[in-house]
């Protein structure tokens, strides 16, 4: 059976995993014919695998555009495909062949919602963008999704059976060398690794150190992996930390194994409000840390039965300086 993955847009991050992941399942199945249509990411072609390239797709999305129109079918018609798996949420059009659609992009099923002032290119997914997510959903074979959240959420928006869909979680490998451990009771760590979308919500952090230097607690330090000057909400948030000297670090990008060396010995704040599924809150758990997290869908689905979270109003910093408060005092252990 030839099959044909596509997934363009990867390039990084939680997108990556998923290509990658696909990649190895083909790389050890030999009974089919597997072919990756890709931008940039580097995938070595062997016997029953071929990659094909197409890195100009990046430049713009009018090129995305001009692929997913006039040249994404084409390659599947060329390769005589038997199967078509989509890991971009949304179909490839104008095939006939059994088409799985992966879907990761939540903003379309997000409760907040972005004026386009206020966000243009979060605006262009939740309304232009995500017609094409509900047209795919409704016209794939079979939809993937990460949570049970994000299925219930697509039956609802989009109005198809629950028949459609399968929930897999990301595959996580994690050899958990050492777990949570706390280093000093006098100076608590608290830890958010993340990348610098405004709805990661750093702001809701920096407000509540606010707070808490107002209240005189000052026994605590917050790590961010971020350097500052990543966008222009980073930097504001950066002035602000600075202009009050709050015990906030920027430390930027680090890697997996820093990461979890972290999970080790502090505490994860999870402020985010809109994901898909929320990879650092499994990867805390399963290294037994503490966890403050927003009181969204995904982060109960994440920790439902795990005894070492408290979850907060992710736009309340109030609500969170008084659980950081908590914990400082000893009151998430």
């Amino acid at each position: 059976m030839n099959i044909i993955v596509f997934d363009v847009p990867a390039e990084t991050g939680g997108a990556l995993a998923i290509l990658k992941q696909y990649y190895e399942e083909a790389m050890n199945d030999l009974n089919n014919d597997w072919c990756f249509v890709i931008s940039t990411p580097e995938l070595v072609e062997l016997e029953n695998v071929r990659v094909l390239n197409f890195p100009w797709v990046k430049k713009s999305w009018f090129h995305r555009l001009y692929f997913d129109r006039f040249v994404a079918h084409k390659i599947v018609e060329q390769y005589k495909a038997d199967e078509v798996v989509s890991l971009q949420n949304v179909i490839v059009e104008r095939v006939r062949c059994k088409q799985t659609l992966y879907l990761h992009q939540s903003l379309p099923f997000a409760e907040k919602r972005y004026r386009i002032l206020e966000n243009f290119k979060f605006w262009v997914y939740q309304n232009l963008i995500s017609r094409m997510i509900f047209k795919s959903i409704r016209k794939a074979d079979t939809v993937i999704v990460q949570t049970e959240w994000m299925k219930d959420a697509c039956v609802q928006k989009v109005g198809v059976s629950l028949d459609k869909f399968e929930v897999i979680q990301p595959n996580v490998n994690i050899e958990v060398k050492k777990s949570y451990k706390q280093e000093n009771e006098n100076n608590i760590l608290f830890f958010y690794p993340s990348n610098a979308f405004v709805y990661k919500n750093h702001k809701v952090i920096v407000e509540a150190a606010r707070l808490l230097k107002q209240q005189g607690i000052d026994n605590y330090n917050i790590v961010f992996t971020l350097k500052g000057d990543e966008n222009g909400n980073i930097k504001k948030i950066y002035d602000v930390v600075k202009a009050n000297n709050l015990p906030i670090r920027f430390i930027g990008q680090i890697s997996l194994e820093e990461v979890y060396e972290y999970y080790c010995k502090s505490i994860l704040i999870f402020p985010s409000y809109i994901e898909t599924f929320g990879l650092p809150l499994l990867e805390a758990k399963i290294h037994g840390a503490p966890i403050l997290a927003s009181d969204c869908a995904f982060a109960h689905e994440i920790l439902k039965n795990y005894d070492k979270v408290q979850f907060f109003n992710a736009v309340n910093s109030e609500e969170l300086s008084e659980e950081m408060s908590k914990t400082i005092k000893g009151g998430l252990e």
